[in-house]
C-alpha cells in the first residue's frame, strides 16, 4: 500500500460521521470498516474487526479542530450530567426499598436459621433493600451483638451477595426500546448474577462441610479491636445528600428489629417532633435512657424515614406526625419516581455516548477497550471500593 492509500485508509477509519455522513454502511468504504452507527453495525463479527495501531487511536481521541472539540466538550458535560442522575436515582431506588422493605428484612435477618434457609434470607432481604452493603452492615452488627453466630452470618452473607445482582438487571431492562441493546445489557448484567451465583455454588458446600471460612476468619481475628472511623466513598458524598433532601431511610429500623430491640415498626409510630419543629434536634435525636429522658418529652422519635445528622434538615417526604402507612406512600412514590429518572438517564446517556461514537471505526474502539484481564480485575475491584458499591458499578457498566 502507498503513503497516501494509508494516509487515506486512516483518515477513513477516524473521521467523524459528520463528515462522511453518505457513507452508512463498511460495504461502500474501501478499507471494509465498519463505523459506530453504520446501518449493518450489528452484522460485523468479532473475528472480522481488524487490529488498528496505538497512533490511530491516539489521532482519533485527541486530533481535532476547535468545533470538534467544542463538541466533544459539550458532549461530556451531557454524560457527566445525566450520569450523576444516573447515580441519584439508584441511591433514591435503594431508599426507597430500605423504606418499603426495612421491617421485613429485618424479620427476616433476626431469625437463627439452617445454612440453606440463611442463604435464601440472605438474598431475600438484600433484594427487599436493594443494597448488599447495608445487609452485610447488619449482619455484621448482629454478629457483634451476639444475635447471630457467625456461621449463621457466613451463610447470610452469600445470599446477600446473590441478591444484590438484582439492581442492575432492573437496570438492563431501560434498554427494552431496542432489542439488540436489551440482548447487550442483559448479557453484561447476567455477568454479575453468574459470577456470583457460582461463587457461592463452589464456596457454599465446602463451608458446610469443612467450616473453612469460619476457621479462617476465626485465625485473622486480632487479640484486641478496638473503635474505627467510618469511611465513605467520594461517589457518596456527591449523591447521597442530594438523594437524602428526597428521601432518606433509616437503617436504624432495620438494625433494632433484626437484634429483638423492638418487635415490629410499629414501635417507632406515630413520627413525633417536639414543638413541631422538623429537624433532626427535634425529631430524630435519641433518648439517653440512662439520665431518664422520655420521648416526647426530651427527644422525638422518626420511623422508616429520618433527618440527616449532618445537615440536621429533614427530607422532602418527612412529615410530623405520619404513620406506618404514610411512609409506605412516601416510599411508593419515590421508588416509582426513581425507576424513571434511572430509565431516562439511561436512554438519555447511552444516547449521548452513542452521538459521541458515531463515525468511529470498530478498528479503534475496540483497540481502545481492550484491555488485559487481569487489568480490568483491578479496574473493576479498584472503582466498586471508591464508590462503596458492587451494585453501582455494575449498574454503570451495563449501558456500555
Amino acid at each position: 500500500m502507498s503513503t497516501t492509500e494509508a494516509q487515506d485508509t486512516t483518515k477513513s477509519e477516524t473521521t467523524p460521521v459528520g463528515e462522511d455522513s453518505a457513507v452508512k454502511s463498511r460495504k461502500d468504504r474501501p478499507t471494509g470498516s465498519t463505523h459506530f452507527g453504520d446501518a449493518d453495525w450489528d452484522e460485523e463479527r468479532p473475528d472480522e474487526i481488524g487490529d488498528a495501531t496505538w497512533g490511530e487511536v491516539a489521532k482519533a481521541c485527541c486530533v481535532h479542530d476547535a468545533k470538534e472539540w467544542g463538541k466533544i466538550f459539550v458532549g461530556a458535560c451531557g454524560a457527566l450530567f445525566f450520569l450523576y442522575f444516573f447515580l441519584f436515582a439508584l441511591e433514591l431506588l435503594g431508599n426507597s426499598a430500605k423504606v418499603l422493605g426495612g421491617c421485613r428484612a429485618g424479620g427476616l435477618l433476626s431469625d437463627e436459621t439452617n445454612p440453606v434457609a440463611g442463604l435464601v434470607i440472605g438474598e431475600l432481604a438484600t433484594a427487599l433493600i436493594q443494597s448488599s452493603s447495608t445487609t452485610t452492615s447488619i449482619i455484621v452488627s448482629l454478629v457483634g451483638a451476639d444475635a447471630v453466630s457467625v456461621n449463621s452470618g457466613i451463610y447470610l452473607v452469600m445470599g446477600a451477595n446473590i441478591g444484590t445482582s438484582v439492581t442492575n438487571t432492573i437496570v438492563s431492562m431501560g434498554q427494552m426500546a431496542d432489542g439488540a441493546q436489551l440482548e447487550r445489557a442483559f448479557a453484561g448484567a447476567t455477568v454479575h448474577d453468574i459470577f456470583n451465583l457460582l461463587s457461592v455454588a463452589i464456596l457454599f458446600p465446602l463451608e458446610i462441610i469443612s467450616h473453612y471460612l469460619y476457621h479462617l476468619t476465626n485465625a485473622m481475628l486480632p487479640d484486641s479491636v478496638g473503635d474505627g472511623e467510618k469511611w465513605e466513598g467520594p461517589i457518596k458524598k456527591i449523591v447521597s445528600p442530594f438523594a437524602g433532601r428526597v428521601l432518606k431511610a433509616n437503617k436504624d429500623v432495620i438494625k433494632d428489629i433484626a437484634t429483638g430491640k423492638v418487635e415490629s415498626c410499629d414501635a417507632y409510630y406515630p413520627v413525633l417532633c417536639l414543638d413541631g419543629i422538623e429537624d433532626y434536634k427535634h425529631c430524630a435525636s435519641k433518648c439517653d435512657t440512662d439520665v431518664g429522658e422520655e420521648v416526647g418529652v426530651d427527644c422525638g422519635r422518626v420511623g422508616l424515614i429520618t433527618c440527616d445528622k449532618d445537615s440536621g434538615e429533614c427530607p422532602g417526604f418527612f412529615q410530623n406526625g405520619a404513620s406506618l402507612n404514610d411512609d409506605y406512600i412516601s416510599g411508593g412514590v419515590c421508588l416509582v419516581l426513581s425507576l424513571f429518572l434511572l430509565f431516562v438517564c439511561l436512554m438519555a446517556l447511552v444516547n449521548v455516548l452513542q452521538r459521541g461514537l458515531a463515525g468511529m471505526s470498530t478498528r479503534i474502539i475496540y483497540k481502545a477497550t481492550n484491555v488485559n484481564g487481569l487489568i480490568a480485575i483491578a479496574i473493576g475491584t479498584g472503582i466498586t471500593i471508591l464508590v462503596q458499591s458492587s451494585s453501582i458499578t455494575t449498574s454503570v457498566l451495563t449501558p456500555f
